[in-house]
């Protein structure tokens, strides 16, 4: 009987623990409204190089002068890494650069999902197609 309980206890923490990474996981379309697009202009103040998906904050300045931090989801660590890029160049040291984004569904401030990103400089990253563009 204790062999059991142990065993169904190993189990569900195998399960449980295995689990989590997977419920983590979302489909772009499910949490952000992939039918429409804003363009936001500003700074990339952090980028957090994790998994599912890496994260770039972005500062930007409001019509009152204060400055909104908006939260953007992107690509997976290694698809960015394919793509030769690091959290060093999507930083870009405190440059101006203008970002499409896809916006959270919920309708909570300040949070999206990078289509692309362009720098001033030229540089130009496309992270996911616009379904709005023909």
């Amino acid at each position: 009987m204790r062999r059991n309980l142990r065993t169904a206890m190993l189990f569900l923490a195998l399960v449980g623990g295995g689990s989590a990474p997977l419920m983590a996981h979302h489909s772009v379309a499910g949490v952000f409204d992939v039918t429409k697009t804003v363009r936001l202009s500003g700074t990339v103040s952090r980028v957090e190089w994790i998994n599912p998906h890496t994260q770039v904050y972005l500062d930007v300045k409001e019509a009152d002068g204060s400055v909104m931090t908006w939260k953007l989801e992107s690509l997976p660590v290694a698809m960015m890494r394919k793509a030769g890029l690091s959290s060093q160049l999507i930083a870009g040291g405190g440059q101006h650069v203008l970002v499409d984004i896809n916006p959270v569904r919920s309708g909570a401030p300040a949070v999206g999902y990078i289509l692309s990103l362009a720098y001033d400089d030229g540089r130009h990253y496309q992270f996911a197609r616009d379904p709005n563009e023909k």
